[in-house]
């Protein structure tokens, strides 16, 4: 009877020194470890995960694109083919989903398709710029260096994407879970604290009035409000997803956002040097390495930027130049790009500056994680605190009725 495969949680370092995790599929924990190393991973933990009571694959998120160019740059640089590595990584991985796609992928070269149009199959996983770069490496004979600089552009992009969901995510999740404690406070105990209240027989104090007012209502009318928000949010999700124009609208709003605008501007300008300096330095045109930063920046305002600037550069103008006259890239990023045309580096002139606002978007999202930690709690507790006092003020004031 043929053994059953078992997925493996892994954490160890690459050939480069990085640190890497994640999950292979393997028959015991000895051959999970060799699959490791053909894949030029050092693993310290491999250990076997439990079987979940939910069955399904998992989805395939950019984080596996990224984990997954990284590990084929790996193995080319140790001399293993395309058709190897793809095989290889397709037996070894976790992921039913992406074992599928692996599989598929390699049976197109096997067949001899070019690996960049088996790519363009699966736009939701390789986008242009991706399929574009690995033609590139195709026709120059340099995949190796291509999918090392694709690596390097893909896991910049999973941290800084990573760095601001946590700059979003913290506020709201905190904020979420303050409305809802004081919602259930509203409607479950400041009721049962009223009965108490109408046998005192004296007149409650404006605040204590205030907050049983607020009560009634979130009792009388709260499945309205909660039916209207949730209306409001679906309708706004669905019209964001279809329409430009208020997506267009709603990136220039965010912008302009204390502390989040700056933290998102410092962001899409990262994005657009990293991309540009990863497909230019690949030997794409000028051109098409604007057209791919534009779809990569992430923000309207720095889309249609970027499209200017491809309009200008098309037609004789330097590229810092044009970067000046759209107001949107501070003057420091013009004059490096301009030091890299003067010296025929544009690519490591690029490089830098995203290595720069890359580090600066770190910095603004820890300093904004530790200045809102204090003004959440305080928060909390004027709201919480608030509660209990306006509960708490006519016991206090039970001598003088009595």
């Amino acid at each position: 009877m043929s053994k059953t495969a078992a997925v493996f949680d892994w954490q160890g370092k690459d050939r480069h020194g990085s640190s890497r995790k994640g999950e292979i599929s393997a028959l015991s924990l000895a051959e999970a470890k060799n699959l490791l190393r053909r894949q030029g991973i050092s693993a310290n933990k491999v250990k076997k995960q439990q079987k979940s009571l939910f069955g399904g694959g998992k989805k395939i998120n950019a984080a596996d694109i990224s984990v997954l160019t990284r590990q084929i740059a790996t193995m080319l640089g140790a001399g293993v083919t395309i058709l190897q590595s793809l095989q290889m990584i397709a037996q070894g991985h976790g992921k039913p989903a992406m074992r599928k796609l692996l599989n598929s992928i390699a049976d197109d070269v096997s067949a001899g398709t070019p690996l960049s149009n088996s790519l363009r199959k699966h736009p939701l996983y390789f986008d242009d710029l991706y399929c574009d770069l690995v033609h590139t490496g195709e026709q120059s004979g340099s995949l190796e260096t291509i999918f090392d600089r694709l690596a390097t552009y893909k896991e910049k992009a999973e941290a800084l994407k990573s760095k601001i969901k946590k700059a979003m995510f913290y506020p709201i999740a905190v904020v979420v879970v303050a409305f809802i404690v004081t919602t259930i406070l509203l409607i479950f105990v400041v009721p049962q604290f009223e009965e108490i209240f109408s046998s005192f027989g004296a007149e409650l104090p404006a605040f204590t009035q205030f907050v049983l007012a607020i009560s009634r209502g979130m009792q009388d009318y709260g499945i309205f409000v909660a039916i209207g928000i949730a209306a409001f949010i679906f309708l706004f999700v669905r019209a964001h997803r279809k329409s430009k124009k208020l997506r267009d609208n709603v990136d220039k709003l965010t912008l302009k956002l204390p502390v989040i605008g700056e933290i998102l501007k410092k962001a899409a300008i990262a994005r657009f040097t990293r991309t540009l300096s990863t497909t230019f330095s690949a030997g794409v045109p000028l051109i098409g390495a604007l057209d791919s930063a534009a779809g990569a920046s992430g923000n309207a305002v720095y889309r249609d930027a970027i499209l200017f600037i491809k309009k200008e550069v098309a037609g004789g103008m330097q590229m810092n130049t044009a970067m000046r006259a759209t107001n949107v890239f501070p003057d420091m990023v013009n004059q490096m790009v301009a030091i890299g045309e003067e010296s025929g580096a544009v690519d490591e002139m690029l490089s830098k500056v995203a290595t720069i606002y890359e580090a600066e978007v770190d910095d603004m999202v820890d300093g904004l994680t530790s200045l809102l930690e204090p003004m959440i709690m305080s928060v909390l507790g004027v709201v919480i605190g608030g509660l209990i006092v306006a509960m708490y003020l006519p016991i206090f004031q039970m001598g003088n009725v009595v």
